[in-house]
């Protein structure tokens, strides 16, 4: 009996080649970030922020004509709303962008325009059947009212254990806000992170990955846009300490991260932008 073996065409590529270039490649920008800091200080965000506008922008050159007038409205709404926001924020101070854009207005434009990007480019994106669902862009009210409960919902608890946790690790007292600046600054972070890590970054991800991997991809794609925003919050404890800014890490993302990717995947953007709210208010009504 002869058994013929057969050998891949030539120039193809192993099936996990794409993926294994991606993760090392954001692993490099990880360890880059560390080996500058002597030299340099650099958030790691930085990098992924402008790679995120870069991709966001490629893919709205590439798909403007499956953007609808109301995705455009939209984005700029939604931009619009960042900005205003901002230029009020009391609790809530971004970092420096590159060191250079500090003030409150000049945050208000950058962030604003961020998101405009972001938003325009997950847009595109979900209208190619991509990972993440944003039901307002399509007047998809009543799914968009059920996600923020859920999102609301499951967020609480984990809320109110995160206030705890702050208090113990860092050994401060609770210091109760101005409870409307807490709940208008948590939009901030909870809309912006969310829009451009959650529906722009997985949605590019997955775009990247989906002929290699097209079982596969989008839960891959989710979890390393997850593993990406997590741990770009651990800038300088990775230089202090790596194998405890890997171990905080990891913990945060399977109580903060991965209920997100989940509520993101199943319910959609809003649900996600609410559960990563009320994290935000409680620690912001709490004072840290």
């Amino acid at each position: 009996m002869n058994v013929i073996l057969e050998r891949p065409a030539s120039g193809t590529k192993p099936k996990y080649a794409v993926l294994v270039g991606l993760t090392m490649s954001v692993l490099a920008l990880f360890v880059v970030r560390v080996l500058a800091n002597p030299f340099v200080t650099l958030h790691t965000f930085y990098f992924f922020d402008a790679l995120i506008m870069a991709g966001a922008f490629w893919v709205i050159v590439k798909y403007r004509r499956d953007l609808r007038w109301s995705d455009w409205l939209l984005a700029f709404a939604l931009g619009a709303g960042v900005g205003v926001g901002m230029l009020f924020a009391t609790l809530f101070s971004p970092y420096p962008f590159l060191g250079l854009v500090k003030s409150n207005p000049s945050q208000a434009l950058l962030r604003s325009s961020f998101m405009t990007l972001a938003t325009l480019g997950g847009l595109a994106l979900m209208r190619q059947n991509g990972p993440v669902q944003f039901h307002i862009a399509n007047g998809a009210w009543k799914k968009a009212s059920w996600g923020i409960l859920v999102g609301l919902s499951v967020g609480l608890p984990l809320a109110l254990l995160n206030v705890f946790a702050l208090q113990l690790t860092q050994r401060y007292p609770i210091e109760w806000q101005n409870p409307i600046a807490a709940l208008s600054d948590a939009l901030q972070p909870a809309v912006v992170e969310e829009v451009m890590y959650r529906f722009m970054l997985w949605g590019l991800l997955w775009l990247i990955l989906r002929n290699s991997l097209p079982t596969q991809s989008v839960w891959l794609a989710g979890l390393l846009a997850m593993l990406i925003h997590n741990y770009s919050h651990f800038d300088e404890l990775f230089v202090q300490a790596p194998l405890a800014a890997l171990g905080m890490g990891a913990a945060m993302a399977l109580l903060w991260g991965l209920p997100s990717v989940i509520l993101a995947r199943w319910r959609g953007l809003e649900s996600a932008i609410a559960f990563h709210w009320v994290q935000d208010a409680a620690r912001f009504l709490a004072g840290f």
